[in-house]
């Protein structure tokens, strides 16, 4: 199905289209090029979020950084890629690419954080949402990867460097 952007006037001349089977919704430009799309289980995801009161809100329960880490991927298909991550978090993590694969492609990662950048930690993910070109969220074109399996030390790791990271930039004089 496709639903034309009408009344909002920065988006106006766009189109979004939806598509049930894939439970994918896709955002079209005016010129009719895919601009990027988001699997419902994100969006319903961000609508939740969003629902809840500001206070809530600034408490996630999976919080993230943006920093840059290399990311080794492949799909069930065998295509392996290597890249970098833009963000990582509890959740999940960014990875950059001009050439995002599709919403809902499964992955097996291996990444590295700063504190052993030869230690590759190995996950499972599915992409979330994509990004084919920079924007003001993000300044890379890429895929969000939401983890559907990690082990429990790994993702410890993920999160006791958020909160070290984010516990510095909260202590720096403003």
């Amino acid at each position: 199905m496709k639903f034309p952007v009408v009344s909002s006037n920065r988006h106006k001349g766009k189109t979004l289209e939806i598509d049930s089977s894939k439970e994918v919704i896709t955002l079209v430009g005016i010129n009719g090029e895919p601009m990027g799309s988001l699997a419902w289980d994100f969006l319903v995801d961000q609508i939740l979020t969003y629902r809840k009161p500001q206070q809530s809100r600034e408490a996630r329960s999976e919080p993230r950084i943006s920093l840059s880490i290399r990311v080794k991927y492949h799909t069930p298909e065998g295509t392996q890629f290597e890249s970098r991550a833009g963000g990582i978090g509890g959740g999940g993590l960014f990875i950059e690419s001009f050439t995002p694969l599709a919403v809902g492609t499964k992955l097996a990662m291996e990444f590295t954080l700063p504190e052993s950048p030869g230690e590759w930690l190995s996950a499972k993910g599915v992409i979330a949402w994509v990004c084919p070109k920079a924007d003001q969220y993000t300044f890379s074109p890429g895929m969000g990867v939401r983890f559907s399996d990690i082990a429990a030390e790994t993702r410890n790791r993920v999160l006791s460097l958020v909160h070290s990271v984010k516990s510095i930039t909260q202590d720096e004089p403003k």
